[in-house]
């Protein structure tokens, strides 16, 4: 990567742009698949790249990625802190909620395992969007989310930076996240749910609805 310039006019949802060079010039076509950095990259960065020629002929980028204190930000999303925190909250929730005997650890590891399987999920679909792949249908990402894999796709979403600039999708996602919680949360104060419990492996001497009830 010998050269160096400025990222312009990059269409994200095409994935694709142009480089401006450095000393002028006339730009140079960029594709997502030659971006060397994580994450998604981001227009009117300064970056390194190398050249090469397509079938035609006609420079065209080989490799780019961010130079200086740009390639350091652009690995981390904007949300990733935001949403680490919310998942560490969680689960800190979750194990102090099992410490205290009000919820067996199965559900920490369940909530664990699934969001494991739903952070691959999101590789997967991430490494197929940027090849042209076949591509795992939403729905299938969004039962995974709802079926406890929420904080793995939470997370998998800021360090892929993928499915965070679609409206549509991020109202669906957050609507799981809010019916997985409330179902958790009427799991586990509700006195109709008492014979669940005890089904679940609750310990039945130990139940939040006095305390939420005071």
């Amino acid at each position: 990567m010998n050269h160096k310039g400025t990222l312009t006019n990059w269409n994200d949802a095409k994935g694709f742009g142009f480089i401006t060079p450095e000393g002028g010039g006339e730009r140079v076509f960029a594709h997502i698949s030659s971006y060397a950095g994580r994450g998604r990259p981001i227009g009117n960065r300064k970056v390194a790249y190398s050249l090469v020629k397509d079938e035609k002929g006609r420079p065209r980028v080989g490799r780019f990625q961010y130079l200086g204190t740009a390639r350091v930000g652009a690995s981390i999303a904007p949300g990733f802190w935001l949403a680490a925190a919310l998942v560490l909250a969680f689960f800190a929730v979750l194990c102090g909620l099992c410490d205290e005997d009000y919820l067996p650890v199965t559900f920490v590891g369940a909530y664990s395992a699934v969001s494991l399987v739903a952070f691959v999920m999101y590789w997967i679909d991430k490494r197929a969007a940027t090849r042209g792949a076949q591509r795992t249908p939403e729905t299938t990402l969004h039962l995974f989310e709802l079926c406890c894999g929420w904080p793995g796709a939470l997370l998998a979403q800021q360090i892929f930076r993928h499915k965070t600039r679609k409206v549509s999708y991020q109202v669906v996602f957050w609507l799981a996240v809010i019916v997985n919680v409330g179902a958790l949360g009427w799991l586990l104060i509700a006195p109709e749910t008492m014979s669940l419990r005890a089904q679940l492996g609750f310990d039945l001497t130990r139940s939040l609805q006095p305390l939420i009830s005071r």
